[in-house]
């Protein structure tokens, strides 16, 4: 993207709730802190195994994956209920706390929310899941003039299905130029990322995003051949990842398909814990497919853990509106709207 069962703790019931009575979409994008255990040892993608996972949650086996469930491919639309990659329960998990729906279909993401009339125009297009940029200090587009919990829910009802996305702080060794003002702290990622975790989780509760959303962390393509940084990047997103998760919500990754999700792939085949539960890889070649990927192996985040940006920074216009946009294929998790 251009500027992808646990119960909630009484401590984030409270504030949550708090936060939807002060805190708007447009609030200033400082980051409510909040503490952290950090982990036990380094964390390496690179290495054969995990140093020291924490032991409190042990990694969880990745789902059978490998088919597309009851419907064919070609289907879209909302499925509820879905098991997605690496379960949502299991004999150390708690249930989760509101249900979990995906989506599979064609969605798109841009940089400002458009306005209401603009979504209506857009139902005449292909696309029913649309991509927003709710929060974050690495936003782009910080200013979101239409995007509130009326905005939310207005095009709930028209019938599109959002992907929330946040863009916090970025890796150390992130490529782009325009993005190394807003790096991540070197001195400890892994509190970092918890506080901005919780930042996000607070933002969408109080958007209207009810527990068992997905959150988007888009973390921009970075450089995984540096192994010092690569591993404070992994630290930031299992922090984000575990403090989203243990507040109900589900994490999911945007980040490029050489980068961010590469990096995770190997974490996940080294059987780390607190990853994502769902990748959102970019990839502007090829079909827009969710399977094939050739950085992720056959089985991973399947069935319904994937979204594929196949193409980026075009323009488009249905029912007399134009935009500019990234264009998506989806089959993984969406936010849940009441």
């Amino acid at each position: 993207m251009r500027e992808h069962k646990p119960i909630i703790r009484s401590g984030a019931i409270v504030a949550m709730a708090l936060a939807c009575l002060l805190a708007g979409p447009t609030a200033a994008e400082a980051v409510v802190p909040r503490p952290a255990t950090p982990p036990t040892g380094d964390v390496s993608a690179t290495a054969s195994a995990p140093t020291q996972a924490r032991t409190h949650r042990p990694a969880r086996a990745p789902g059978d994956g490998g088919d597309d469930g009851p419907f064919g491919f070609a289907d879209t639309g909302l499925l509820d209920g879905l098991d997605l990659p690496y379960g949502l329960g299991g004999p150390e998990r708690a249930p989760a706390s509101g249900p979990v729906r995906v989506y599979r279909g064609y969605g798109f993401d841009t940089c400002r929310t458009p306005p209401l009339s603009t979504m209506r125009a857009w139902l005449r297009s292909k696309y029913r899941a649309i991509g927003v940029y709710y929060g974050g200090r690495a936003r782009a587009c910080s200013t979101q003039r239409h995007l509130d919990r009326d905005w939310v829910r207005s095009v709930h009802r028209m019938g599109w299905r959002i992907l929330p996305i946040y863009v916090g702080s970025q890796s150390p060794c992130v490529r782009g130029r325009h993005l190394r003002n807003h790096r991540m702290s070197t001195d400890d990622p892994w509190g970092q990322g918890a506080s901005e975790g919780w930042d996000a989780v607070r933002r969408a509760a109080a958007l209207g995003f009810e527990p068992g959303s997905a959150l988007y962390l888009d973390m921009e393509a970075y450089n995984v051949r540096n192994s010092r940084c690569a591993d404070q990047t992994l630290d930031f997103i299992r922090a984000w990842d575990r403090e989203v998760e243990d507040a109900g919500y589900l994490p999911g990754l945007y980040s490029s398909s050489e980068s961010g999700i590469r990096h995770v792939e190997r974490a996940r085949r080294a059987g780390y814990d607190d990853l994502p539960r769902a990748v959102w890889f970019a990839r502007w070649q090829g079909k827009p497919a969710v399977r094939g990927e050739p950085v992720l192996a056959r089985d991973a985040w399947q069935p319904h853990g994937r979204v594929h940006q196949y193409s980026g920074s075009v323009r488009e216009k249905h029912g007399g509106r134009r935009l500019a946009i990234d264009r998506n294929r989806l089959d993984g998790p969406v936010a849940v709207v009441e």
